[in-house]
């Protein structure tokens, strides 16, 4: 009996799997084998009085995990592949470093060029290269190549190429790289002496004109004082009013691109008022005496050469020589209007007292004396501005024998003249506002020495500092014609009030 109770447990058991199963197996239809190492369960369920129809089930084996899990090697292996290949992505993180310094230093090439070319040429030469219009034969011209899409294409990397940096060869320049410019840079001249040089065989021609004007107020008193401010004897009060006007025309030739010559020829027109009260009189009206000169003034020659080569803050020197002539008409040939003689003086106790006021009955238009004056011109180009100066000595050759008319037609010797040399000091700044407009302003200042007459210092001749601020302007006509301007201003007694000067070189 007590069997029988298993067999049906047993039965029921089996039953249930069945009824379990039959589903998931009709879910899993066409499921693979079981693997290798299953084993298979074969059970008969049987019911009272009916048997169950065989079932298999299959119970899986447990996992291999030796011949699951990675080996040492393995991992030795992996590790090695990854060493290489960050060390691969080293090298190409170094070539491309390698290649962006090269880079660098080709765009700090270019930088300097670019600034060397600037400075060279000039602001407005510049910005007609990078517009593409030099004029051939312009001052300064240069063409500066630039590269064509095709070349541009030629030279890019590939795709290939872009993802492998580390392959990458070397740049190398596109086209031909200009020639630099050794010439000054060119500012808004104010000073009498430019500082850019004639380019070789290029001939410039330049007529200007200048205006000047001064006005002098002079004192003298003749008698002696008793106490301060009570004087017994006269006042000889002068105004002095002196207008001249020059018309020049300069030509310059370029012998080399260093070496230039020069030739000047001025004509000159000079009118001078004077108004006074007759000296050891008692004339309680004033005098008004004038006088006008006008004719060929001193022609000028020049020659320049440039010393250095220079460049972005390095100076530019420019050495020259200049001669004056004495082909205007001197002080000594017009008539004054004394009529014996224009010097008191007394000889062997005869009184030879002046018989005039020593004034010109006609203005000159030159001093009388040949004249050498070398000097020499620097520019330092620091961008954006120019900075630039002179620094001279004229020496004025003495005279022998020299007569000064008088009225009546007669002469009064007068000996060996030495006219005063003078010491000239310049500076000056020049800033370029677009391709066309630059503006200039400067100082300049003289010292002129005393005026001998038979080696003795001529009476009331003393040294004279002669201070003058100059402001100018340039304006570009075309490539090859410049209209300049430039107002100079007296800041001392004894300069000018005012003086304007127009010029225009034209180059040919």
């Amino acid at each position: 009996m007590q069997r029988r109770a298993w067999r049906f447990v047993w039965s029921a058991g089996c039953a249930g799997l069945v009824t379990l199963g039959a589903p998931v197996a009709a879910q899993q239809a066409g499921a693979p084998a079981a693997p290798a190492g299953a084993t298979t369960v074969a059970t008969t369920a049987t019911t009272t009085g009916t048997t169950a129809a065989p079932t298999t089930a299959t119970i899986p084996a447990a996992p291999a995990t030796q011949a699951s899990a990675p080996s040492g090697d393995d991992l030795r292996k992996k590790v090695i592949e990854q060493g290489e290949r960050i060390e691969a992505m080293r090298s190409q993180i170094g070539a491309q470093m390698e290649q962006l310094d090269a880079m660098k230093r080709a765009l700090a090439t270019q930088e300097a060029d670019y600034q060397a070319l600037r400075h060279a040429v000039g602001m407005d030469e510049l910005d007609k290269q990078r517009a593409g219009s030099i004029s051939a034969g312009g001052p300064g011209a240069s063409a500066l190549p630039m590269p064509a899409a095709q070349a541009v294409a030629a030279n890019a990397p590939s795709p290939d190429q872009a993802g492998q940096p580390g392959q990458a060869g070397p740049q190398q320049p596109v086209g031909e790289a200009p020639k630099p410019d050794t010439r000054p840079p060119e500012v808004a001249p104010i000073f009498q002496q430019p500082g850019v040089l004639t380019p070789k065989g290029k001939f410039i021609l330049e007529p200007a004109y200048q205006f000047e004007y001064s006005s002098v107020d002079r004192v003298a008193l003749v008698g002696y004082t008793v106490i301060p401010a009570i004087l017994i004897g006269l006042i000889d009060a002068r105004q002095v009013k002196t207008t001249t006007q020059i018309g020049w025309l300069t030509t310059r030739y370029g012998i080399t691109n260093r070496l230039e010559v020069e030739l000047r020829v001025p004509y000159v027109y000079e009118h001078q008022d004077t108004i006074s009260r007759e000296i050891f009189t008692g004339a309680a009206t004033d005098n008004a005496f004038g006088s006008s000169g006008h004719g060929l003034g001193d022609i000028e020659a020049t020659a320049r050469y440039q010393i250095n080569v220079g460049g972005p803050d390095k100076a530019f020197y420019v050495g020259w020589l200049r001669v004056k002539s004495a082909t205007g008409k001197d002080p000594f040939q017009v008539t004054t209007d004394c009529i014996q003689r224009c010097v008191e003086n007394v000889i062997n106790e005869v009184d030879l007292s002046a018989t005039g006021t020593g004034l010109p009955l006609e203005q000159p238009t030159g001093t009388g004396f040949w004249s050498i004056q070398p000097g020499v011109t620097w520019l330092y180009p620091t961008d954006p501005v120019v900075f630039f100066g002179n620094l001279s000595y004229l020496y004025n050759v003495p005279r022998d024998n020299v007569s000064r008319k008088i009225l009546l037609g007669g002469t009064e010797e007068l000996g060996k003249i030495k006219e005063g040399n003078i010491a000239d000091v310049s500076i000056g700044m020049g800033l370029s506002l677009n391709e066309k407009a630059s503006i200039s302003i400067g100082y300049d200042q003289s010292f002129v020495g005393v005026t001998k007459q038979n080696g003795q210092t001529v009476p009331g001749s003393v040294k004279t500092v002669l201070g003058t601020l100059l402001i100018g302007g340039s304006w570009r006509l075309n490539d090859k014609r410049t209209l300049n301007f430039t107002l100079g201003v007296g800041v001392t007694r004894d300069t000018p009030d005012a003086t304007v000067t127009v010029r225009v070189p034209m180059m040919f």
